[in-house]
């Protein structure tokens, strides 16, 4: 057989054994769909806090053991790690997280969770799965199912974390302290999804490099000397300093960072005084923090203690009632996705599902504690993308009459479960597929 000849015929056998792949990986989701669905209805009904998905994390570890995983419980609280050697081989990660959010949920749908709970301050709330985690979590059980079932297709290990406490950022960082990297096989590849609210079931997203930000939580005591407000001469009016510093705050972004970059400083919360004629002594600002680089995370928050102190000298606060700035325990770090593994693996996606199911999308200035799992030295290459969950016929209707979609966090947020689900099962199977069978060799990203 001549060359040209000897390499069409591998061509075509290579094409027939993907497609062969293919249908025995639809087939065998087909079958399992009803599993899948029993479970995130289970899920989507019984939400748990964060530090407090003891349920969530006992049927996790069920469904990794009957997947055939070897399992480790109560890692870094409620953490779960399944374990699965196959050969020689690189060693990929898959996490799913699986708390919920005190939300009381208003879709209307027959399994609406109808959740209540005492939260950490004693207060009644109620919960829902009102970012997605439910899919999150059912979507790692089918993806064990299906790689444990392709054992033939693959070598190597496989490590599946299911995570606590990603909405309060600290889940991730609390597996890696209690020893995720030095008891278990430390992974060559980080692998995860997130459910999309603004983006169809049934389509595939990724961003390349900067996906998300980093976060961080900012408490600011502005002091003052009070008094009564009838004598304003004889005070130091911490209210008036903290609207003079939330004003220049706004200059951080607008002056302090280049324009390519990206930042936000938005105050949340601002508490002060507590009645009509009273100056008070002090004032107390809630600050979220957003940007991409580490160093534009530095500008921003020297650039907040600077203003505050800077406008508490011109109104001529005491020496000793300067600002007081605190940035609590609870910093995300920016999410970054290694450009050329997530291009390798957008190409595996779009072989599977078509350039109309694969897009790509803007970075966002949300959260994702994912990103902890990729910044333990030396480095680990993350590939972290979304998965659509709003019915196409409802995105559609969205996008004509300009309405906005209910986005993750809202009461109102019901991914469709058949397509979202399916199609994340399918493409985190296909995802693990490349990386276990070719492991690509790619430089360390730099960020």
């Amino acid at each position: 057989m001549n060359e040209p000849v000897r390499l069409f015929a591998v061509i075509l056998f290579a094409a027939a054994a993907q497609g062969a792949a293919a249908d025995e990986l639809k087939s065998a989701i087909d079958a399992d769909y009803p599993r899948l669905q029993e479970l995130y209805l289970h899920l989507h009904r019984n939400p748990e806090l964060s530090f407090h998905e003891v349920e969530s994390a006992q049927r996790m570890a069920q469904e990794m053991r009957d997947a055939g995983f070897e399992v480790t419980e109560g890692i870094g609280g409620h953490g779960v790690v399944g374990i699965m050697k196959n050969g020689k081989g690189p060693t990929l990660m898959i996490r799913g997280d699986m708390d919920g959010l005190p939300v009381e949920e208003q879709t209307g749908l027959p399994y609406a969770s109808k959740v209540r709970v005492k939260d950490e301050l004693g207060n009644e709330v109620s919960v829902m799965h009102a970012c997605g985690h439910d899919v999150h979590m059912t979507v790692l059980s089918g993806t064990a199912r299906r790689l444990a079932a392709m054992r033939s297709k693959w070598h190597g290990t496989l490590v599946l974390v299911a995570q606590p406490a990603e909405e309060r950022g600290s889940g991730a960082r609390a597996m890696i302290r209690d020893g995720l990297y030095e008891r278990f096989p430390r992974p060559d590849y980080n692998l995860g999804l997130h459910v999309n609210s603004q983006v169809p079931a049934g389509v595939v997203a990724y961003t390349k490099g900067f996906a998300m930000a980093n976060v961080d939580s900012v408490d600011l005591t502005v002091y003052g000397v009070g008094g009564h407000g009838a004598y304003p001469q004889n005070t130091r009016d911490p209210i008036v300093l903290s609207a003079q510093i939330i004003n220049n705050l706004q200059t951080l972004v607008s002056r302090n960072i280049a324009a390519v970059d990206a930042g936000v400083v938005s105050v949340g919360s601002i508490h002060g005084g507590a009645k009509h004629n009273i100056i008070p002594d002090r004032v107390d600002l809630q600050i979220t923090v957003r940007s991409y680089t580490d160093s534009t995370r530095q500008l921003l928050l020297d650039g907040i203690k600077r203003i505050a102190e800077g406008q508490a000298m011109a109104f001529g606060v005491p020496a000793d009632r300067m600002p007081v700035m605190k940035v609590k325990d609870e910093h995300t770090p920016a999410l970054y996705n290694h450009p050329e593994l997530m291009g390798l693996v957008v190409e595996e996606f779009t072989r599977r599902f078509g350039k109309e199911r694969v897009i790509e999308a803007e970075p966002v200035m949300g959260g994702e504690d994912f990103s902890e799992f990729g910044r333990v030295e030396p480095r680990i290459p993350n590939v972290y993308f979304n998965i659509g969950g709003v019915d196409p016929d409802k995105f559609a209707e969205a996008k004509a009459s300009g309405t906005p979609l209910p986005s993750n966090h809202s009461p109102l947020f019901a991914p469709l479960p058949e397509p979202t689900l399916r199609t994340g099962v399918e493409s985190m199977t296909v995802a693990a597929l490349y990386l276990l069978r070719t492991a690509p060799k790619v430089k360390p990203a730099v960020f």
